[in-house]
């Protein structure tokens, strides 16, 4: 038995202040630069979200050729799909400017679509496979179409 094994004091464990800050920005990503989850997410965002615009746009094209009863329906209802995938863009450029991350450029290898961004100093390549981003789209044009659904179910 020592000194030291009596007194309450030793039995809690002391930082040095700059030994904490170490600490601290280890654990936290965002201090270093490093994009948290939801970051990520929102670069991906920003990337499929002008490629959702592009199937859109190329849909009106397609109907406006056709001759269909319908034809109107349809052009309205992916002119609203167009418009709130505008706005979500902009929302998320904004947010992305805020946090002071800039997606730059693009190349593709294979199958593989690969992004420069930089987060807070930070730069990093995003890669999306061709097949994960057609998916994805699927799904959010899919949540999309679910929103318009309810706006339209709505005006009965």
């Amino acid at each position: 038995m020592s000194k030291l094994d009596g007194n309450e004091r030793w039995k809690s464990k002391m930082l040095l202040t700059e030994h904490q800050e170490q600490y601290e920005a280890r654990n936290n990503p965002k201090k270093q630069g490093h994009p948290t989850p939801e970051e990520l997410t929102m670069v991906r965002d920003y990337v499929l979200l002008p490629h959702m615009l592009t199937m859109i746009q190329k849909s009106i094209d397609d109907i406006r050729n056709t001759p269909n009863l319908l034809n109107r329906l349809y052009m309205t209802a992916a002119q609203v799909l167009m418009n709130k995938i505008s706005q979500d863009m902009y929302d998320l450029k904004r947010e992305l400017s805020r946090r002071n991350i800039k997606v730059l450029n693009d190349e593709q290898i294979d199958l593989v679509v690969y992004y420069n961004y930089s987060c807070r100093g930070y730069k990093e390549r995003f890669a999306i496979v061709r097949e994960v981003a057609r998916a994805e789209i699927s799904v959010r044009l899919t949540q999309y179409l679910e929103e318009l659904s309810k706006l339209m179910k709505s005006y009965r």
